[in-house]
């Protein structure tokens, strides 16, 4: 019964959830015929799946052969990143792997047996990958190409460095996340579905990356403290705690709480260059592909924000919540709504005595100025009170199918949770 108070206390997202499951999700993620494909490509799209079902939904639906650039894209650095997480292989094998990962891309037999992480397989059978790699395009191949490499390099770098520095904070996110958003942006316009300028402009895309990797380490302080995980800069966190473990502990949480929001101030300065980045974009699977990611990561900074939870256990938005995301997010002036949304939510929660709450505050004029353009801005959610009462009854009437339902529906919605 606690699920339905919940979904009573938002209907929206009831009727998003039905309308998401009935076909709704085919605008924005729409299936892909697979048996066209050779052997090889069904092989990789398999792979894809088996190691991101969000992701692999929204890179299905991109347009034309950037849909299989992306694919290989996403299978070799998912590759890169087991070589990194596999704590079984010693450093001195490691490090040499992570240097020279983007050359096994050009060597046809390479593979590697010996890994024990869970997506070993797109190790052991890499040959089939890097085939497919070679039969790119140049221009998608040479993008790749020098991505791996420098994805590697600097995995490597961080393998045994933690990060202190705002700087090194930024440099680490660069390494694992922003290049992912340079090497996508530069593929969007190798594919000519994207102007050259979205490609050329590696500042709005390294902040594409920057925000949701930040997004993703503030959420997952406790996990990351579980399994010994250290990614918050200790020139942040040494101001409120001994230890970055000493945040967890119920006597510290006011402090914790301070650093949490200081942190997440920090990752708000992202939001300008992404709706600039957003702005340019034409092709509206590639929108698509790179705004539902965004929303996510401002809602789930929202629901952070001053929010004691964070130290305590996990912290996610609502499936219904993330659909609803997932199927407004189809345009700029759609985006700029939900982003004025969520700063606004957390305008609202700032405390007047956190240290953080001047820049808090100063951060979110300038993204409420971008995303106000010239007038005032129609509401996302008009619901009418017979909507209202519609789907409350309907609630009460389905609340079991729909507990079914959000299972079947949680493949989707994981991008705002991962």
């Amino acid at each position: 019964m606690e699920l339905l108070r919940k979904w009573l206390g938002h209907p929206e997202d009831i009727y998003n959830l039905l309308r998401f499951k009935m076909g709704g999700y085919r605008a924005v993620m729409p299936r892909m015929d697979t048996d066209s494909l050779g052997c090889g490509l069904r092989t990789c799209y398999r792979y894809l799946n088996q190691t991101s079902r969000s992701f692999a939904a929204v890179i299905q639906a991109l347009d034309g052969e950037l849909r299989h650039a992306v694919c290989i894209f996403y299978l070799v650095l998912r590759a890169l990143d087991t070589v990194e997480d596999d704590m079984s292989i010693p450093l001195d094998v490691k490090v040499p792997m992570l240097h020279e990962f983007h050359s096994y891309l050009y060597q046809p037999e390479w593979k590697y047996m010996e890994s024990k992480e869970k997506d070993r397989q797109v190790l052991e059978d890499f040959p089939t990958i890097s085939m497919e790699f070679r039969n790119l395009s140049k221009v998608y191949q040479d993008v790749i190409s020098d991505i791996c490499h420098k994805m590697g390099v600097g995995m490597a770098e961080f393998l045994e460095k933690k990060v202190d520095s705002q700087h090194e904070w930024d440099k680490y996110c660069h390494y694992v996340a922003g290049l992912v958003g340079i090497g996508l942006s530069r593929l969007f316009s190798a594919s000519e579905l994207e102007d050259s300028i979205v490609g050329q402009d590696t500042d709005l895309a390294n902040s594409m990356g920057l925000f949701l990797q930040k997004t993703n380490i503030i959420r997952d302080y406790l996990e990351d403290q579980v399994e010994g995980r250290e990614f918050w800069p200790r020139e942040v966190w040494s101001r409120y705690a001994k230890k970055l473990s000493d945040l967890a502990k119920p006597e510290n949480i006011d402090v914790a709480v301070q650093c949490l929001n200081e942190l997440i101030t920090n990752a708000l300065h992202h939001v300008p260059d992404v709706l600039t980045y957003l702005s340019r974009l034409k092709n509206q699977s590639v929108f698509n592909f790179c705004a539902i990611p965004q929303v996510m990561a401002i809602a789930t900074l929202a629901a952070c924000y001053n929010n004691k939870q964070v130290f305590r256990g996990v912290v996610k938005i609502r499936k219904g919540q993330a659909v609803t995301l997932m199927m407004d997010a189809t345009n700029i002036q759609a985006v700029k709504a939900i982003m004025y949304q969520y700063v606004e939510e957390i305008y609202q929660k700032i405390p007047s005595t956190d240290p953080s709450s001047n820049k808090t505050q100063q951060i979110i004029t300038s993204i409420r100025a971008m995303s106000l353009p010239g007038g005032p801005m129609a509401s996302r959610h008009h619901y009418s009170p017979i909507y209202l009462s519609c789907a409350m009854l309907l609630a009460a009437l389905s609340w079991q199918y729909l507990s079914t339902l959000s299972k079947a529906t949680e493949e989707f919605v994981q991008a705002g949770e991962n």
